[in-house]
């Protein structure tokens, strides 16, 4: 039976996902994703398919607990969960999508009761030494609403049988399990040194639905490290110029 939620998708760049509930119609949430709750919203967390199943999902990159927030009064109340960082947010029915979805770890956000967040083994050794975010994949399997977060922007595919698609392995958020996915090569000794790719793609062959992100999370903190260093830098060079005892500083001084 499909687990139905009603929902609104509120922001930009930093989106939430207010969700609607009705008397004795609950939820679940990564711990910490939540936002706000109403009034007659009770919050219950804990290990979710008991102590295998809260390891299984610190494998997938995801918290130990789930956290399940039931509306326990009458009339309409609301609980709001938001995105950890800048991206958006990616509503997927999996009832329309074969009842099944994997998803690169830490990608899950909240969903309707019911859907199991289990762990995925990629089917080649390739895939799972280099596929850039790691062996193991999250696999959501139910029915009713799936609410993913991803960074940048997101891209939606679908491929028909037989057709291929090279992504960069950190831009892959999730894909339908009957998508073909493989690891190749990027190939020449200029490409792999100096291309700014990484040395593997991701290859993706249809048919099934792929969601991609345009701003990975760990290509965005490779940039704010880069950055910092770089600041670091600035400021060392200006503190060494002016500082008391710098060459500035001394020349100033007339020492």
């Amino acid at each position: 039976m499909a687990h139905e939620i009603d929902y609104e998708l509120v922001g930009d760049d930093m989106q939430a996902v207010i969700v609607e509930l009705d008397p004795d119609e609950a939820v679940q949430a990564e711990a910490g994703a939540m936002l706000y709750m109403e009034p007659g919203v009770q919050m219950n967390t804990g290990a979710e398919g008991g102590i295998f199943g809260g390891l299984k999902r610190v494998f997938t990159g995801e918290s130990f607990f789930i956290t399940t927030f039931k509306h326990t009064s009458q009339g309409k109340s609301h609980v709001a969960f938001a995105a950890p960082y800048p991206g958006k947010i990616i509503p997927m029915d999996l009832t329309s999508l074969g009842g099944r979805m994997l998803c690169q770890k830490d990608a899950f956000l909240c969903c309707a009761y019911g859907i199991e967040i289990d762990i995925a083994f990629t089917k080649r050794l390739g895939a799972g030494l280099f596929g850039g975010e790691g062996f193991i994949l999250q696999r959501l399997v139910g029915d009713g609403l799936v609410f993913c977060h991803a960074g940048g922007a997101i891209m939606e595919r679908d491929l028909a049988p037989g057709e291929t698609l090279r992504v960069d392995t950190g831009c892959l958020v999730a894909l339908q399990e009957s998508v073909d996915y493989d690891i190749q090569f990027v190939g020449g000794f200029k490409n792999a040194l100096f291309g700014g790719e990484g040395l593997f793609l991701a290859a993706l062959t249809g048919p099934g639905k792929v969601y991609l992100q345009t701003l990975p999370f760990s290509r965005l903190v490779d940039r704010i490290s880069t950055a910092v260093g770089r600041n670091k830098g600035e400021h060392r060079g200006v503190g060494g110029l002016m500082g008391k005892k710098g060459i500035l500083g001394d020349l100033l001084s007339g020492d």
